[in-house]
């Protein structure tokens, strides 16, 4: 967005009051609260158009807890400044992700991705009863990863997204093992009145139209004060057919369909069929208040909040068709969210400390169908023929989920940093998390007799009624120091930490239909519900204690060119496995040997930074389901990541401005995964047939993924105009671990993308932008999974109709066309 610039001036002050009704009308009508900016901290590579050369701005980040410019820091980071954002008409999670080469993941619709860093991936499926992420996503201050995925944050007004890529341990913590994204929103800025506002509209191949109304207005309330308010309302137009299909049961005879027909005995019809079903509202806001006390010390509280509700599924069955499915039962998740977040910053002598506190509240209710694990067990097992009414007429035996998540996190850190100018510099801070995640999940089979229910629960075969809590203590510091000033900078860091992870509550069926089984009703260790659950079947926790180091040393040959050497760690903290047959899974550790350089030449308007490293992933965590669906956590040996990692930022003339980033990694096993650990939870290397033999690519990471772009700027006399042109390239990738699940969902094809858009910037503060996303219509594979165990629902040559099982590919969104009008005051 083209960001016109005023000159303060006491004329100027009262025309931009008189704006100021026009401008909260525009952010009240789209449901206000708020973000804000710092305009010190603004990062961008864009030429400012009256510096008539050639030339990249100065990109400034906070990746060491301090405000230090991007060339100086020594660690591989990549930033997406504002006008970057804008330019590339990022919207969410999906948008931002494409363009950072270091980042890989896997997604299940708005709000549920499992992101993974420098190839660090051993799949998984995200279940609420896994490991914690190895990834951390900060939004400022706070980490706003959750077990089933990070917020999916609105992306408008937002100051840069941040991508520290390695282990993050020393100033992160136990969510950063492989890395950390960080969202930096904009800040109150009580120096001058600012507003504008964004109006679009978009259609997508195969589906409808949607649009985005967003608007933001900084108020200053005195000269050391200012309120910073934005809201958000955007519709994305679905593009997944719900297609009419027929699906007889076995056991039972009874055919099932979406189609919207007349129910009988053996025929049930739920009429869910329907075009494009896959539509998305979102809406949101941000509230920030920047007090300056004096002029040492501030004072930020802020609030946010957004409410994303998606209907369908996000991804498509093959077998039914290009962008299709034939689903019966209802799809649909209401995620809401809300942050209040305080900060507080000032001086002790020539020390800056700061302290920040953040509470988070997230909900989300998911409506799913499960129908496919039915019909693959029974046609495989004849489960269906212990799926009765009342009566004991066997019945259709199609499952659909009902879940309930809510989590509370917060967080506490204080840290104290020496003057940066200093030969010798620390930073350092004390840090504590927790986070409470309340799980509900009813599997519904409808008509279930009252006998095979879960007490108290009606047509539940299976209640999930869980409480987890992960907490996380820490100290944490950094010291560095010149050895030889402005050339040689030696750095140790450290963090110590404690965590206590707790899993407990009911999961399982009846005793009436499972009554031999080790957990469910049968398998009760107290006799008092818990929380409307018939009892407590299990209640575990494990705590763990240790440190983690860091080593760095930097070399400034000159001003503009640094090269540096780090080795640093990171970790993931053990949790709890709910089958009582298995032991607690341990810690994982990351252990990162890299070199790394950053330089800028001809005068400032080319920078190539990059990195090259090796990883070793000791003992690390691998999820998989096991028998009857339950997520089980194991030891899983160890995985070697060699990579190298590159950007080219480079201003050709005034007009044109190229950017590009790849990354190259060889991800693979060290030693055999055998599937099972010894009685003390150690992962067993040594097996004649291991289920991932030493030197298997581990899965979900390509060997190569790399981004190219070319913004051409020209002047329209006072004017401004430009064409822009973006493309991906993401390489083929494996769909799991294990060789015989990887034979059965098939890998994950490379595919490019290519986005193209051109606008026009008026000198009187609007702009008109029009664009064409995924130009080609390229169908990306970014997921692969089946609904059970791979071995039962992507089994070839059992079913006719699904010769090469039932497998659903995740994609990406068709080609989106889309008109967007923005405006500054």
């Amino acid at each position: 967005m083209y960001r016109h610039r005023n000159t303060p001036d006491s004329g100027g002050v009262r025309r931009r009051l008189s704006r100021l009704p026009l401008a909260a009308a525009i952010c009240l009508a789209i449901t206000a609260p708020a973000f804000g900016q710092d305009a010190s901290a603004q990062s961008s590579t864009k030429p400012q158009r009256d510096q008539k050369v050639a030339q990249l701005s100065t990109v400034t980040v906070t990746a060491e807890k301090r405000t230090e410019n991007l060339q100086k820091v020594p660690v591989s980071i990549q930033v997406l400044g504002s006008d970057r954002l804008e330019e590339l008409h990022v919207k969410n999670f999906d948008d931002y992700v494409k363009y950072l080469p270091s980042v890989s993941y896997q997604s299940y619709g708005p709000g549920f991705a499992l992101i993974y860093m420098r190839g660090v991936a051993s799949g998984g499926d995200g279940n609420h009863s896994g490991s914690l992420p190895s990834v951390g996503v900060y939004l400022d201050e706070e980490p706003v990863t959750t077990i089933q995925g990070p917020l999916d944050i609105h992306m408008y007004d937002i100051a840069r997204v941040e991508t520290l890529s390695g282990p993050q341990g020393t100033l992160y913590g136990a969510s950063a093992e492989a890395g950390a994204i960080r969202i930096i929103t904009n800040k109150p800025d009580p120096s001058s009145y600012a507003a504008n506002y964004s109006l679009g509209t978009s259609t997508v191949k195969n589906g409808g139209l949607g649009y985005t109304a967003e608007g933001m207005v900084n108020i200053p309330i005195s000269t050391k004060s200012a309120v910073r308010l934005v809201g958000w309302r955007e519709h994305d137009s679905g593009y997944i057919d719900n297609k009419v299909g027929y699906r007889t049961f076995p056991s039972s005879g009874v055919t099932v369909t979406d189609d919207a027909c007349t129910s009988t005995s053996t025929l049930v019809c739920t009429g869910r069929a329907k075009n494009h079903y896959n539509d998305v509202d979102t809406t949101g806001g941000r509230a920030a208040l920047k007090v300056d006390l004096d002029d040492n010390w501030s004072i930020s509280p802020t609030l946010m909040g957004q409410q994303s509700i998606a209907n369908g599924l996000f991804a498509y069955d093959p077998q039914v068709g290009d962008l299709a499915v034939s689903h019966a039962y209802k799809e649909r998740t209401n995620d809401r969210w809300w942050q209040g977040a305080l900060t507080v910053e000032g001086k002790i002598g020539n020390f800056d400390l700061t302290y920040a506190y953040a509470h988070l509240k997230r909900t989300t209710d998911e409506y799913n169908d499960y129908s496919d694990y039915s019909f693959w067990y029974d046609t495989l097992y004849g489960s269906g023929a212990y799926i009765y009414d009342n009566n004991g007429t066997l019945i259709n035996p199609s499952q659909h989920i009902i879940g309930k998540d809510r989590y509370t996190k917060q967080s506490h850190e204080l840290r104290i940093a020496s003057p940066a100018d200093d030969r010798l510099r620390l930073v350092a801070g004390v840090f504590w998390e927790r986070q409470v995640h309340d799980i509900e999940q009813r599997y519904m089979i409808d008509g279930l007799a009252d006998s095979l229910s879960t007490p108290g629960w009606p047509d539940t075969l299976w209640l999930t009624k869980q409480t987890r809590v992960d907490q996380d203590e820490a100290i944490f510091g950094e010291l560095s120091y010149d050895l030889v000033p402005d050339t040689l900078t030696a750095t140790i860091g450290g963090r110590y930490f404690r965590t206590h992870n707790t899993l407990g509550g009911y999961y399982g069926f009846s005793a009436g239909y499972s009554p031999s089984s080790s957990y469910g009703e049968a398998g009760c260790i107290s006799p008092t519900p818990y929380h409307g659950a018939p009892c407590l079947d299990f209640d575990k926790g494990v705590k763990e204690s240790g440190s983690l180091g860091k080593v760095n040393l930097t070399w400034n040959i000159t001003p503009t060119k640094m090269v540096y050497i780090t080795r640093s760690e990171g970790f993931r903290p053990g949790g709890i496995n709910r089958r009582a047959s298995l032991p607690p899974y341990q810690a994982d550790y990351l252990t990162n040997l890299e070199a790394g350089w950053k330089t800028t030449w001809f005068n400032n308007r080319m920078s190539w930074n990059g990195s090259v490293f090796r990883e070793n992933w000791n003992n690390f965590q691998f999820s998989i389901l096991g028998a009857n669906g339950l997520t089980e956590i194991k030891n899983a040996n160890q995985a070697r990541i060699d990579g190298l990692e590159t950007e080219l930022n480079w201003a050709a003339t005034y007009n044109l401005q190229i950017n590009a980033g790849g990354a190259f990694y060889i991800a693979k096993l060290t030693a055999n995964y055998c599937g099972y650990t010894d009685a003390s939870g150690n992962p067993v290397t040594s097996c004649a047939d291991p289920q991932a033999p030493k030197g298997t690519q581990l899965p979900i990471t390509p060997r190569f993924k790399g981004n190219l772009s070319a913004r051409y700027s020209f002047d329209l006399g006072e004017n401004e105009g430009y064409v822009q042109a973006a493309m991906v390239h993401v390489g083929r990738r494996k769909s799991d671990l294990r060789l015989e699940a990887r034979s059965l969902l098939g890998d994950m094809a490379a595919y490019n993308t290519v986005d193209l858009s051109a606008g026009y910037r008026s000198s009187k503060g609007w702009s008109l932008d029009f664009y064409v996303n995924n130009v080609f219509d390229k169908r990306a594979q970014i997921g692969k999974y089946s609904e059970c165990d791979e071995s039962v629902c992507a089994a070839h040559g059992v079913v006719p109709a699904y010769p090469n099982g039932q497998v659903y590919v995740v994609t990406n969104m068709p080609r989106l066309i889309g008109l967007r009008f923005s405006q500054d005051f």
